[in-house]
Parts: structure tokens; sequence; C-alpha cells
């Protein structure tokens, strides 16, 4: 399959995307179609490393948002995580320019803990 152009890019997390892709395999097997390589492993990986729901990782994504020092890219890849510990978190963390106090990664933790 070649591609021509990306025609929306949309931040989602990998909950989200576990939803989107068992849609697809949901409709290549009703219309019969055989299913690629690359979708197969994908729908596995997607369904190995989701760690909560669609709805709970949107949810947390939008509370993560509301705190002061989260981006957009850092509330997605925590959704994605689900970081269980402050050292997870500080990885998480290890590429931005400011460190968190421990009530801050708390506070993100008690977050990603009440949606898990």
């Amino acid at each position: 399959m070649k591609v021509k152009g990306v025609l929306d890019e949309e931040r989602i997390t990998l909950p989200v995307l576990r939803e989107e892709l068992l849609k697809v395999e949901a409709a290549r097997l009703e219309s019969g179609k055989e299913m690629s390589y690359e979708l197969r492993r994908s729908i596995e990986h997607a369904n190995h490393l989701s760690k909560t729901s669609a709805e709970k990782s949107r949810a947390l994504v939008e509370s993560l948002l509301a705190l002061e020092k989260i981006k957009p890219d850092i509330a997605f890849r925590i959704a994605t995580v689900m970081p269980k510990s402050r050292d997870e978190l500080r990885a998480i963390y290890a590429k931005e320019r400011f460190t968190l106090s421990g009530e801050e990664l708390d506070e993100i933790l008690d977050l990603v803990i009440a949606h898990f």
C-alpha cells in the first residue's frame, strides 16, 4: 500500500488506537478481506500493551492537561504508558528541561491510579 499524503493528523493514546484497529479488523472480517501481516501485528501489539480502556485514557489525558506543567505530548505519553512509580514517571520527563517535585509526581500518579 502506497501512502500519497497525510490528510489529517491527530494525537491518540494506545487504547484509542486499539479500539480503532478492532473496528478495522471487524470490518475486514465482515467483508471477507484478508488482513495484512502488518495489520495483524499492529492489533496484537495494541492488545498486548493497552493497559486501560479508550474512555479512561481520554479522561486521563483531559485530567492531565488541566495540570500546570503537563504538555500535550507528555499527557498522551503518560496515558499510554500508565506509569506506576515515580521512577517510571521521571523516565517520561527525562528529555524535559525541568524536573517535577515529589508532590507534582504524586499528583500525576494519583490521577493515573484513579483512571486505571
